[in-house]
Formats: structure tokens, C-alpha cells, sequence
């Protein structure tokens, strides 16, 4: 329940403009691979968060925001089309600086959350990209 869960106005507000941008272009590969993406980012950068993270309140969408984030970096680098590629560099461009939540800058900030949603992101991509659905289905 974490990516609903907010610790006030504030908290929401900011989450919520990269969360619906990103989400988006999620979408614009389909909803069915939107609706994969996102239950896989919320339950492994979730369930990673909870296990390997520091004690404390890990809540907000930002694990969704980076791991969105980490998707659309790997869809460009799992599938080379230029679409992919088209979105990541306006993605790197416009939230590149995302990235800095990665690193343990704040103590009020889960920085293990924001990690694990890019990996997971990466992940995701990996397996929901249009190479490796190829590969399955003529194995």
C-alpha cells in the first residue's frame, strides 16, 4: 500500500505531476505491459525495500516515479526502437535528476526505495520488451 500512502499535501503534490507523466508513457506501450510494470515495480522494489531498507516509514508513489523511471531507461536500451530510445532521452532529459534520490542524501527520504524502484524498473523492462516476448514465443 505504500505508493498510496503519502506523509502529508506536500509529499502527494510532489509525487504526483512525474508519477502521471511517467505513468503515461508507461502507457504508451499499452495497458496490459502498464498494468505488468506497475505490479511488478510496487511488489519487488516494495518487497525489497521492506527487506533490505533501514527501519522507518518507506511510503509515497516514488518508488513507481523511479522505478517508471528505470523502465523507460531500459525499454530504450532492451529494444532499441526508436520510440523507445525517442522517450528515454526526453525522460533523461526532463527527470534526469531524478537519479540523486538514489544516493542516502536525506535521512527523511527512502533513498532504498528510489533504488530499488530503478532496478525493478530495469527489470521489467528486461522481461516486458518486445525482443524478449519475440524470443519467447518463437522458443
Amino acid at each position: 500500500f505504500a505508493p498510496v500512502l503519502h506523509g502529508g499535501w506536500t509529499h502527494l503534490i510532489s509525487n504526483s505531476v512525474p508519477f502521471l507523466v511517467l505513468g503515461a508513457l508507461v502507457m504508451s506501450y499499452g495497458l496490459p505491459r502498464w498494468i505488468k510494470a506497475t505490479g511488478f515495480i510496487t511488489i519487488v522494489a516494495g518487497l525489497a525495500t521492506w527487506l533490505l531498507a533501514r527501519s522507518g516509514n518507506h511510503i509515497g508513489a516514488s518508488i513507481l516515479v523511479f522505478g517508471y523511471f528505470g523502465f523507460l531507461l531500459g525499454m530504450a536500451w532492451f529494444e532499441r526502437s526508436v520510440k523507445s530510445i525517442a522517450i528515454a532521452v526526453l525522460v533523461a532529459v526532463v527527470y534526469g535528476g531524478l537519479i540523486w534520490g538514489v544516493l542516502p542524501t536525506d535521512s527523511g527520504v527512502s533513498w532504498e526505495g528510489h533504488l530499488f524502484g530503478v532496478i525493478a524498473g530495469v527489470v521489467a523492462a528486461g522481461l516486458l520488451n518486445d525482443r524478449s516476448r519475440r524470443r519467447a514465443s518463437a522458443a
